[in-house]
Formats: C-alpha cells, structure tokens, sequence
C-alpha cells in the first residue's frame, strides 16, 4: 500500500498498518507505525537494591543516584555523570567561550527554532552492553569475587531503544524550560505543527515536551507531525538513512574509538580479570562494563559498573565518544555535512519565508513544499532528532568551532568537540532571531548612533551561546555575545549545500574515500 502525496524515498517499501489511518499518515500519532524496537526492561526497584556506604555522608537521589565514590575524583572534579558523552543525563553546557548577556533594551526575540534530542533510553539494539550480558550469561564456568563479586547473580534485564523514565522527565522538564522561555512567541489562536520520527522514543519525546510546555491539553495547541524514519526514506531528522555510501562506508569513528579504547583500559582491564574466573575477560568486557554504567542508572536508578572504574578511566571514556563521533559525523567525517544538510536547509527556508520543492539532500519534498506540513508563520518551530543528526547538522551549519582533529592515542586534554556538552540526552539548539531598533555594539556598550531596525541570529546548544563568530569571520570573532547579524548569517549559509555536496558524497560513485577530513574553514 503506497499513500499518496507521500516521498516514501524508496517505493517499495511497504506500510506496516493494515488499514488507512483516518488522519494523513504524517499526522497520525496512534497507533504507531515504524516505531522501531520497544522493548522494556525489568522494573526498577532502587528502594530494595541500591546499596551504599552507611558511615559516608548519604546524598539522596534526584531521582537518580549519582553520588557515586570514584577513586581520583576531587571536589571540584564534575561528576561523571557529566562525562558520559551522548549517554550523560541532560545537564546545561558549561559554555562554548563566550559569556551569555541578557537582551538589550528595546530588543525583542521574534523567532526561536528548536532541535532536540530523545530523552534517556536503553540501548539501541546490538549494543555492547547486549553482547556484553549475553557472554556472561552463557559462561557456565564463570565466578567473580571482589569489586565483581555482583556479576555472579546479575543479569542482563534491560530493554530496547525506548524512553527510561528519567528520559521522560527530560523532555517533559525541557517543554516547562521553554514554556517559561518562550510562550510568549505561541498565539494561542493557533495550533503549530511539531515534527518528529516514527521511532517510539522519538514520538514520546515529542509527546512529553509538548505536554511540559502547554499541559496535558496540548493537543488544543500543537499537532504532531510523524516522519518515516526507515531505510532509505527521506527525512531530515534522520539524515543517514538517505546517505547509502555513508551506511555502508567504514566507520572511521568506530576504528578510531577501538585503538583508543585499547589504550585507556589497559589497566582496568588487567586490574578488573584478576577477579574474574572460568571466563577470559577481555578489554570490550571492561569497555561494555563502564558503558553499563549510564545505562544502568537511567534505566533502575544506580548501577554497581559505576564505581568499578578511576576518575581518569572516566575521562578516558568521555574521550572514547568524542572521537567516535567526529569520525563518524562531525567534520573528520566524509559524510558529515551531507547528512545534516537537510535540516540546514530547513531553517534556512523558514527565515527565507519560503517553503522547499527541490531535491540536493535528504529532506522530504512532499512534506516540505506544502504549507500545511511545512508551515511559515509560526515564531515557534519545535523538531526532535538523534545525536548524532544534531552533530552532523552542527557540521553542516559550518561551525567550524567544533572541527577538532582529535588523536586516538592520546588524551589531548579539554577540547572544544565534548559530546557530553554537545549532544547528552535531552540535548537542545535553539535558534534565536532577536530584533533590535538599531544595530548594537560588538562590545555590548549599547546601540550604535547609526542605522535603522537590526535582526541578529542567536545560536544556543544547551543553554549556552555558540559564538558564530568563531566560525564565520563575516559575523564578527571580537563580538562579545557571539550573535551573527540576520542577513550576513544568510549569505554564509548560502554556501553551506554546495560544501556538504550531498548528492555526490551520499548517491555518487563510492570510491571508499570520497573527500578528506574537513577543519571546518574550507569555505573560506
């Protein structure tokens, strides 16, 4: 069954419903199509089984326990739970090298573009940390003693892909965050368009969000739009689906990760098998074992994996993320910009004022050339996506500030492409357009004594300013509050599909390398 008026990207694909949806199927939320795995886990249970240690000082949970004693960590370490790259709970950025300023008087914020991620979730399917339970229950022969002692009755009981509870209150705590942020820009004459993916953690983040922000009527305030997120469908907010040389290229993030990885844990790894019989325990068990950590904890609360590991293991694991990532799709990716150039080229039509009929990257024409999935008079635009798009659209946009060539057998120290700060669960960018009665001073002294009504662009990751003029020289690198003026962010983002070459990086012959890593400047 083919629904008309539809860009399925591959025909033959085939609805998984059995009957017509009485609403278009992009608008239907109920019952899901596409949602891809949804299995949950065991129940948590913290009341009964979280342990600790009855003569430290006890600090409750909120929910969950984080509290956790790591050997090397000082008080003013951050805890590592804000060092798990794109399994850290949502925490704000703490800041991209600018300091934040409050609009100026007279200004007035007109505009805001939201891209989130999904709240905190199990693993996706395949997962080490899948692999890493089944190994261990399969080991007939297998005892623990010491710090492992636990894995001798554990066993591995988490689900697939969906919203953990902590994932919910994310996004429902991210709704209420914009809500206070924001509601002046809804009129509440209208109801706006909201778009999201088939992928259940995907709708019920936008679900959640949505009731954070208008209440639980809020289907009185906005009407969710469900893209198809599925092999080879266009879909901007899933942009690696209709990049086939990216999927099937090799992951250089992922090679990259390996030898780091080997690197890191060579002590745990020696220090962990010591306590281990029956059973050869290898450095993937140590490395699944620390990924078992986050997971662990959004899913029941606490987790044991956490305080296995040294407060420099943990460093070395947020590293192992941030390489994964860059190589796999940020700029030292072949195919970052051309998976995220769709929704580059999203915003863009929307501060053009223009809706989107033409091919040159994975957006879905169908949906984008029409004004009722692809509206224009809302100051309020809300999409949700994955972290790895957000990183890819980061690229995309050209924000050089996060080009890093970073080494796999070294730590480099802090570096401005840390995924725990860029995409955490729960991760939002939000584009502000602010508009000023005069054009105002790079210095932040006031507005200058010449020229009429100014438009700036604003560009927040997590709560913190993203200073686009580090990345584009037109937008000015001395200006203090990081803001790009409207029409100059226009002509850099002009240039933006031309570099990401989408149709020759994602649809054109594969040769295995199809450019070279990227610094972020080439456009210059």
């Amino acid at each position: 069954m083919v629904l008309p008026g539809f860009d399925f990207g591959d025909a033959s694909k085939k609805c998984p419903c059995a009957e017509a949806p009485d609403v278009p199927q992009y608008f239907q939320t109920s019952p899901e199509l596409w949602a891809g795995p949804t299995a949950t886990g065991k129940a948590p249970f913290m009341a009964q089984t979280v342990t600790f240690n009855p003569t430290a000082t006890y600090v409750p949970n909120e929910p969950l326990r984080t509290a956790i004693p790591v050997e090397g960590m000082t008080d003013q370490d951050p805890g590592i739970f804000k060092m798990m790259g794109y399994l850290s709970p949502y925490t704000p950025s703490p800041g991209f090298g600018v300091n934040e300023y409050p609009l100026p008087p007279d200004a007035e914020i007109v505009q805001v573009q939201m891209l989130s991620r999904h709240g905190a979730r199990y693993p996706t399917k395949n997962n080490n940390v899948y692999d890493f339970g089944k190994r261990i229950g399969a080991a007939d022969e297998f005892k623990a003693s010491g710090p492992l002692a636990f894995l001798n009755d554990w066993e591995y009981q988490l689900g697939q892909e969906i919203l953990v509870q902590r994932g919910r209150q994310e996004l429902f705590d991210s709704g209420v965050l914009h809500s206070y942020m924001y509601s002046s820009l809804y009129n509440p004459n209208s109801k706006i368009i909201v778009r999201t993916t088939t992928q259940d953690r995907m709708l019920k983040s936008a679900e959640y969000f949505v009731a954070g922000f208008f209440g639980l009527e809020w289907t009185n305030n906005a009407t969710i739009e469900v893209i198809i997120e599925q092999d080879t469908f266009n879909n901007s907010l899933a942009g690696w689906l209709n990049c086939p040389n990216g999927r099937k290229a090799p992951r250089l993030g992922t090679e990259a990760q390996k030898v780091w990885v080997e690197t890191y844990l060579q002590n745990a790894t020696d220090r962990l098998s010591k306590y281990v019989e029956g059973y050869k325990w290898t450095v993937q068990d140590t490395y699944a074992a620390q990924n078992m950590c986050p997971y662990e904890t959004v899913a029941y609360g606490f987790s044991r994996f956490c305080s296995l590991f040294t407060y420099e293991e943990w460093i070395g694991f947020s590293y192992s993320v941030d390489i994964a990532f860059q190589y796999n799709d940020g700029f030292q990716s072949p195919f970052g910009r051309a998976v995220g150039i769709g929704y580059q080229q999203e915003v863009i039509a929307r501060l053009k004022n223009h809706t989107l009929g033409y091919s040159g990257s994975q957006i879905n024409t169908t949906l984008d050339n029409n004004t009722e999935t692809f509206p224009l008079n809302q100051s309020l635009y809300l999409d949700f996506t994955h972290d790895t798009n957000i990183i890819s659209v980061l690229t995309a946009f050209g924000l050089g500030q996060f080009a890093d060539k970073l080494p796999n057998s070294t730590y480099p120290g802090p570096h401005n492409f840390t995924v725990s700060h860029l995409t955490p669960f729960g991760a939002r960018l939000d584009i502000e357009i602010i508009k000023t009665p005069k054009p105002l001073a790079a210095d932040r002294s006031g507005y200058l004594p010449t020229g009429g009504e100014t438009k700036y662009v604003h560009f927040i990751l997590n709560q913190r300013t993203v200073p686009l003029g580090w990345s584009f020289p037109e937008c000015d690198i001395y200006r203090l509050d990081g803001w790009c003026e409207f029409d100059t962010f226009l002509q850099v983002q002009d240039r933006m599909p031309g570099l990401a070459d989408y149709e020759q990086v994602c649809h054109g012959e594969y040769t295995g390398a199809l450019r070279t890593t990227d610094d972020g400047k080439d456009w210059r």
